[in-house]
């Protein structure tokens, strides 16, 4: 069976998914469901691929993820919409425009937050502060310190959303920069270690604000052969974190993988290939006391 086929036979089973000890049966005592609908390393594909494109011919577009999304927020309004990073290069929109169209798109599709991925700083980091006024969503890094580059004060730590009194944290972290993206166009940033700053971010949410989901948008990669740091091994090092949206490797997961993390509960780690050609979605109910359990999938666009 071909990839798509399977995935869009399956869209609606999904894999649901007990976090925190619960029961994989899905019971009335479930009051409130939150979506999160995600994308990464759409790479400035605005159009879908062309009807020649060996792999994946027609599919993506920023049309019809438009209508995918509009059909999911009419069944739940409770929706959040984020991407992973990797917004810009890949394609003459890009070179024409340097990003101004991405975020504009993105803006009218709704995005409530985005991480940055290291191709966000093809046009060096003057070139991605001068698109900011073009998004009309938050960009949210914990561990690049922009403290003596314009983008100082443009990111944030983290976000809480509210949806339906459910509170939802969400940070970000990127790849390392230095040797991956030339000096000169990520200037002053400077790359914290993602595993001790996942681990003061998902506590502070998690503890302190009291969140009742933790997110992590994570540019870092799925996993690697090397030590590198990965989305995998963060999981596996760290507390509090409920969901990894991941990017960077463009690796595609036809449903969210589960893993265990410190405190040996489950985390969930997702990423939907590339050049937006597939959709993300995690459902997230939630009982009488704000326990949660987790249903997701990956829906070709």
């Amino acid at each position: 069976m071909k990839r798509r086929n399977f995935i869009q036979q399956t869209a609606a089973t999904g894999a649901f998914i007990g976090l925190g000890g619960l029961s994989l049966s899905f019971s009335e005592n479930y009051k409130k469901h939150i979506t999160i609908l995600h994308t990464n390393d759409v790479h400035s594909h605005i159009e879908p691929l062309s009807q020649n494109d060996p792999r994946n011919p027609n599919m993506g577009g920023v049309a019809r993820r438009a209508t995918l999304i509009e059909k999911i927020r009419n069944e739940n309004p409770n929706i959040l919409l984020l991407d992973a990073g990797d917004i810009f290069q890949g394609t003459p929109f890009f070179n024409f425009y340097g990003g101004e169209l991405e975020f504009k798109l993105m803006s009218k599709l709704k995005y409530d937050a985005s991480t940055i991925g290291n191709h966000d700083f093809d046009n060096g980091i003057d070139g991605l502060y001068a698109q900011l006024p073009h998004a009309d969503f938050d960009f949210i890094s914990s561990n690049y310190d922009f403290t003596n580059t314009v983008m100082n004060e443009h990111v944030l730590p983290h976000r809480i959303f509210k949806k339906d009194g459910v509170r939802i944290g969400i940070f970000g972290l990127g790849v390392e920069l230095k040797g991956l993206v030339n000096a000169h166009l990520y200037k002053e940033t400077k790359y914290l270690d993602p595993v001790e700053i996942a681990t003061d971010m998902s506590r502070i949410l998690k503890e302190d604000k009291k969140c009742d989901i933790v997110i992590c948008l994570s540019h870092l990669g799925h996993s690697y052969k090397s030590d590198k740091i990965s989305d995998v091994k963060l999981a596996a090092a760290t507390e509090n974190i409920d969901l990894i949206i991941g990017g960077h490797t463009h690796t595609f997961l036809e449903k969210p993988e589960i893993h265990i993390n410190k405190s040996g509960k489950k985390v969930l780690i997702n990423q939907v290939g590339c050049y937006g050609i597939y959709l993300g979605r995690i459902d997230f109910y939630l009982d009488k006391d704000n326990n949660i359990s987790g249903d997701g999938r990956s829906i070709s666009v």
